[in-house]
């Protein structure tokens, strides 16, 4: 429970950063995919996340700089329950939002596309 009160905090206060992001990902805006922000995924709260291509994008204060290795765990922890994850720095966020985006919108084109189609092939 406490993580989730985490999440819920975090999704009421974002960053200047976190909130400029949700503007261009929010509401299917970026290749279609649906993101949510401030998602759990245990034992960690991800800044955004696409759950159907299962890509993650954190978004990095200057904390982060000091923390490479937590997070380098972190990342690893995240890819092995079959997430890609993608890594800004707020000061990208703020001052190159077009090239994130496309960024984003990169890396969701790499991933494998779910089949939409309930038939099964053949049938």
């Amino acid at each position: 429970m406490e993580l989730t009160n985490r999440a819920r905090e975090l999704r009421n206060n974002p960053t200047d950063a976190e909130a400029k992001l949700w503007q261009a990902l929010s509401a299917r805006k970026v290749a279609g995919a649906r993101f949510n922000r401030q998602v759990k995924i245990e034992p960690f709260i991800c800044d955004f996340v696409a759950r159907t291509p299962k890509l993650i994008v954190e978004i990095d204060g200057g904390q982060h700089a000091l923390q490479t290795e937590r997070d380098s765990s972190r990342t690893s922890h995240l890819e092995s329950k079959g997430y890609r994850v993608i890594r800004f720095w707020n000061n990208e966020v703020l001052g190159h939002l077009d090239g994130v985006v496309a960024e984003i919108e990169r890396a969701l084109a790499e991933l494998p596309s779910p089949n939409p189609s309930r038939k099964r092939e053949g049938n």
